[in-house]
Formats: structure tokens, sequence, C-alpha cells
């Protein structure tokens, strides 16, 4: 697809089967998500790979809530429950690049009770659909700790293909970050849409992994 510029993604609701994703609303989200990073104690080891957290208590986490939704190019998102709406974690459109077509999917974290279910995987469908369904992009990608091999497997699983390592790429928490790059591509994504949808909503179905040749 060749465009002068693509559409700026806009905060909105993604309704799913599992998740409802509603644009991030500090004062009304921070204390349950606080309390979905934080509690128990061991959940507090999910944020370290994260450039910031944990936090001290739910008024520092609101703080950064609310400077991460004031950074440029942002779009926060919190993951509910779609049977209860319980906050869960938390998902971000970021390093929005409209003039070439390009997001990233990151700042992803979620409460241990729902880790390993389908949340995160129908967050990310539900946003990846978005991304090149309604909004034609060309490219949507996936960046993290290249020692963090949890979200690491988790991209190759959701589909993306691993293109590489940016060595010494930044500094996180008074440490050098070598960042693994990851990306799916617009012709890639028929393919990994059927995927999804037959993972997430057939009871028959292989691994996603295995559907995505990973």
């Amino acid at each position: 697809m060749k465009a002068d510029t693509w559409p700026v993604p806009v905060p909105r609701e993604h309704r799913g089967k599992f998740v409802v994703l509603t644009p991030s609303d500090p004062a009304a989200d921070a204390d349950e998500l606080f309390l979905a990073g934080h509690e128990p104690p061991e959940a507090r080891a999910l944020w370290e790979f994260m450039p910031r957290g944990p936090f001290a208590d739910a008024a520092e986490f609101r703080d950064w809530m609310c400077a991460w939704q004031a950074t440029p190019d942002v779009l926060v998102i919190t993951v509910r429950l779609a049977d209860s709406g319980r906050r869960v974690g938390m998902i971000s459109l970021m390093r929005l690049t409209p003039e070439h077509g390009v997001a990233e999917l990151g700042w992803i974290w979620y409460a241990p009770a729902v880790q390993r279910s389908k949340v995160n995987t129908e967050a990310n469908f539900l946003l990846l659909r978005h991304l090149f369904d309604d909004l034609g992009y060309r490219r949507v990608e996936w960046k993290c700790d290249d020692r963090n091999a949890r979200s690491r497997a988790a991209a190759l699983r959701l589909g993306f293909a691993f293109e590489g390592i940016f060595r010494q790429h930044m500094m996180i928490k008074g440490r050098n970050r070598d960042t693994a790059w990851f990306a799916m591509l617009d012709t890639e994504w028929p393919a990994r849409r059927a995927s999804f949808e037959r993972w997430l909503y057939t009871a028959d179905s292989p691994p996603l992994s295995v559907l995505n040749g990973k």
C-alpha cells in the first residue's frame, strides 16, 4: 500500500471475547492496576525488564501513568476482563509513525493471575487487527530487552519475525540494554490473522506457535 500518510490511531475501545481494551484513565485505573501489578509480592518481578517500576505505591504509579500518557506518539491502553471489567494489565501503541505506516506494541504487562491465558493474545490481536485492517499500516514492531526470554518467546509465538539485536541500544535502570527487535508486516498479516482467529475462537486449535510455524 502506498500513501502520503496513514491515519493516526485515536483513543477508542476495542472489545473482544476475553478482553476489553479502553483508553487508560489514571484517575480511574491507577489503584486497581497498581494492585494487579504489585500483589501478590511476586508480581513485582514483572517489572524487571521494564524501564520503570516496581512502584512504591498507587500514587507513584498514577504519576507515572500520567507522564506516560502525555508522551508524544503514545496511546496508553488498559486491559480489562470482558466478563467482569476487572483491570488486569496494560499495553501501549507507541512510536507511532503515520508518515510511514509504522507502530509498535509495547509496555505490555499483566497480573500473574491472567498470564498464560488468552488475555495477552487477544489484546495483541485486537490492536494488530486495528492497525493492519482498519488503518492499513505496513509494519508493527515489538521490542524487548534481549535478556527477557519470555517476551522474546511471546513475540515469536504471536507471529512476529526476529530482525536482530541493537547492542547497547539504551540505558535502563543504570545498565546497558541490548534490544531484540521483531516485526510483523502487512503482507504477513492475513496468515497471522487466520492463526489468531483459529486459536482464540475455535475449540480444536493447535498451539498458536504451531499455527505460526514457530
